[in-house]
């Protein structure tokens, strides 16, 4: 068995799932470079939550390997995936699944507190990615209080403030206005710029697809182009007026 290549933050080879016997993945292979934006674009029902599931380790392929790192995710225990997760990972999901006895900067800090670190750092990196995202003046508000776009904002704030190494985002922009997803779009991006944070985006929206350093299609389960990032292109050649 020969090792992923050292830049490959994310590699998955040949995945292949079924829902009820139905199949959701098929012979799925792709590689993503640490700091980009890897867009898997397709229409609903095509896979993209599947896989995504499968690459962050939350789901297990009925055949196939996922690797971070150099290190193979489909082998671990589900223990260590939870871990892997929770400290190397972000996650960003079309409905923003907020714990409601919290505030909103208590939310955006969980990942943090969970993880032991002091409250008033947790607090404060959570304070940050609010600011960034124009919602700290709801910190201390609870989710019922929010607009849908505010809690989904909390919920990238959430997903960002750990730093992760990978960011899933599952159609993060899918119940935006047009506004709203500008703004969480352009957060993503800089954090994949400024914290070499790798972004693998699942979306239906030709629009946002195309903020992407690279785009793969998913159809039926099947995955059109190339996985070893020969058809990257810039960022700076995106436009962000979506």
């Amino acid at each position: 068995m020969v090792d992923p290549p050292d830049s490959d933050v994310i590699e998955a080879r040949s995945l292949h799932h079924s829902h009820s016997g139905s199949p959701a993945l098929i012979a799925v292979s792709l590689r993503t470079r640490r700091g980009e934006v890897l867009a898997v674009h397709g229409p609903r029902g095509s896979g993209k939550t599947t896989l995504l599931r499968c690459l962050s380790g939350q789901t297990v392929a009925d055949e196939g390997e996922v690797w971070f790192d150099g290190d193979p995710v489909h082998t671990l225990s589900p223990l260590r995936r939870e871990r892997l997760r929770r400290e190397r990972f972000g996650w960003i999901g079309p409905e923003p699944s907020l714990v409601p006895e919290l505030t909103v900067w208590e939310n955006a800090a969980l990942p943090l507190l969970l993880n032991g670190v002091p409250h008033r750092h947790a607090k404060a990196a959570a304070m940050e990615w609010l600011e960034r995202l124009d919602i700290d003046g709801c910190a201390r508000r609870r989710p019922y209080g929010l607009t849908r776009a505010e809690r989904q904002r909390t919920a990238a704030a959430r997903a960002l403030v750990g730093e992760p190494a990978v960011l899933f985002a599952d159609e993060p922009t899918a119940a935006l206005h047009r506004a709203d997803r500008a703004l969480l779009l352009r957060t993503l991006l800089a954090a994949a710029g400024s914290q070499r944070t790798t972004v693998v985006l699942a979306t239906h929206d030709t629009e946002v697809a195309a903020l992407a350093n690279r785009t793969l299609a998913l159809v039926d389960g099947r995955l059109t182009g190339s996985p070893d990032g020969t058809d990257a292109e810039g960022m700076a050649a995106c436009s962000l007026s979506v």
